[in-house]
């Protein structure tokens, strides 16, 4: 895949942030580590609950733009589809 798409939040059903990335292990590790200031650092959203691939960053792009528009019960139904216990996926993209 050539770009990602992701949710992270602070705790299952806590707060959420949807962002797109090409490079999702460094993107998730800097939201982990603080090196990003803003939202996920205010608030502590660093654990991976949802992501997906797209081969064309425009379409990435778009699919963020769309996801972020959504009411939030849509995107808790998108996470819960595929990782209903909202166990932090950031481990497994180290395999």
């Amino acid at each position: 895949m050539y770009a990602w798409v992701y949710i992270l939040s602070n705790r299952p059903n806590g707060s959420l942030y949807v962002g797109v990335t090409t490079d999702l292990a460094k993107r998730i590790w800097e939201h982990r580590t603080g090196t990003i200031a803003g939202f996920t650092k205010r608030y502590g959203i660093n654990q991976l609950v949802y992501f997906e691939g797209h081969d064309d960053i425009n379409a990435a792009i778009q699919r963020e733009k769309t996801v972020k528009g959504w009411r939030r019960a849509w995107k808790v139904r998108l996470i819960v589809k595929d990782n209903p216990d909202w166990i932090d996926l950031y481990e497994t993209l180290m395999e």
